[in-house]
C-alpha cells in the first residue's frame, strides 16, 4: 500500500458548538511519501483556516492518535509524531478516521479512504509535492465564526 496513491474524502462536522449541515467536503489526493502533518496543511488550508498555530490530531479506527508531539497538551495522551508517519502506509482502502483541527474549538472532520486508487497525474495534472484538494462543496464557516472584517467573532 505505501506506493500507492490515496483518494481521501474529508467532511466537516462542526466545530465551536455548531453542527454543519449539510457538511461541506473536500476530495484530497494523497501520496505514498506524504505525512500527516503535511495531510493536515492541506485540510486546513482546503477548509479556509487562516490562523492555522493551532494544535490538530487524528484519530484511527483502531484508536491510534495521531499530531504534534507536545506532552504539554496532555502527557498521558500517547500521540503518534505526525511528521513522521505516512498516510498511505497507515490507512487502507475503506478505512474511516477523524481529524480534529483545533482541540480548543474542536472544528471536527470525518474522513474516509475511498476505495479506488488514485492516479494524480490523471485527476490533477502532475504528481504534487504536497497532499492536494481535487473536488469540494458546501460553504465553510469562518474559523472563528466572524461574518465580516468588523465582526470579533463573539456574536
Amino acid at each position: 500500500m505505501a506506493r500507492t496513491w490515496l483518494r481521501i474524502r474529508v467532511d466537516l462536522l462542526g466545530g465551536r458548538g455548531i453542527a454543519c449541515d449539510p457538511s461541506p467536503g473536500r476530495i484530497f489526493l494523497v501520496g505514498p511519501s506524504h505525512s500527516f502533518e503535511q495531510f493536515a496543511e492541506a485540510i486546513n488550508a482546503a477548509f479556509a483556516r487562516w490562523d492555522p498555530s493551532h494544535l490538530h490530531n487524528f484519530e484511527l479506527g483502531d484508536g491510534r492518535q495521531i499530531g504534534y508531539p507536545d506532552d504539554s497538551f496532555g502527557p498521558d495522551l500517547m500521540w503518534l509524531d505526525h511528521a513522521k508517519l505516512k498516510v498511505a502506509k497507515e490507512l487502507k482502502a475503506g478505512e474511516e478516521f477523524e481529524y480534529v483541527f483545533d482541540l480548543g474549538d474542536n472544528w471536527q472532520h470525518r474522513c474516509t479512504v475511498e476505495p479506488e486508487k488514485a492516479d494524480p497525474v490523471e485527476e490533477y495534472g502532475v504528481v504534487p509535492k504536497q497532499p492536494v484538494a481535487i473536488w469540494g462543496w458546501g460553504s465553510i464557516p469562518d474559523q472563528y465564526g466572524r461574518r465580516s472584517f468588523e465582526d470579533d467573532g463573539e456574536d
